[in-house]
């Protein structure tokens, strides 16, 4: 896999998953959920791991239509249009302005910069956002990518969580008003 360079800068631009293209993905039918989504989606859309979240955020729709702008969306490189994993927030921010971001980058496309990308985006809606507060990122304690990804735009280490299933994972803050959108 080529890598470029973490300096270079990449831009992403978000496509909404539809509850439909959602519902696709979550049954594995990766055809489907392209059509849907109006993007060339890549395999990876369709493994385990995507389709048990994109089950979820099609139950989430269905329960709270509002939630639909905030939720997982596919990631399109600029300028050549290539889907490169998904992210967005795990729901609109709650009572206390709080809103947390998930992402992830399809695995050929990983080390080149593009979660970097996604994360400054979502940042940077969320700092624009009246109701936000604070943006939060929960990471896997042994996840040293995205440890490494969210360096420099802000965070703060608030807490952990954790359980047999899903092993320990960190807490990370940074106020809206604090948002850094260039590490």
């Amino acid at each position: 896999m080529d890598s470029e360079p973490h300096s270079v800068p990449k831009h992403v631009r978000f496509v909404e998953l539809s509850a439909t293209a959602l519902r696709a993905l979550a049954d594995g039918d990766l055809a489907a959920g392209s059509a849907e989504a109006g993007v060339s989606l890549d395999e990876y859309f369709v493994s385990e791991r995507a389709r048990s979240i994109f089950r979820y955020r099609a139950d989430q729709v269905t329960r709270d239509p509002s939630a639909a702008p905030w939720i997982t969306r596919a990631a399109v490189s600029e300028p050549d249009g290539v889907v490169i994993g998904d992210a967005g927030y795990h729901g609109p921010p709650d009572e206390d302005g709080v809103i947390e971001v998930g992402y992830c980058v399809v695995p050929r496309f990983r080390r080149q910069g593009h979660a970097r990308a996604m994360l400054r985006s979502l940042l940077l809606r969320a700092a624009a956002e009246p109701g936000v507060r604070t943006v939060r990122a929960t990471i896997g304690s042994d996840n040293a990518a995205s440890l490494a990804t969210i360096k420099g735009f802000g965070f703060t280490r608030v807490g952990e969580k954790g359980n047999e299933t899903d092993g320990l994972a960190f807490v990370f803050e940074v106020p809206a008003e604090a948002i850094r959108t260039e590490p």
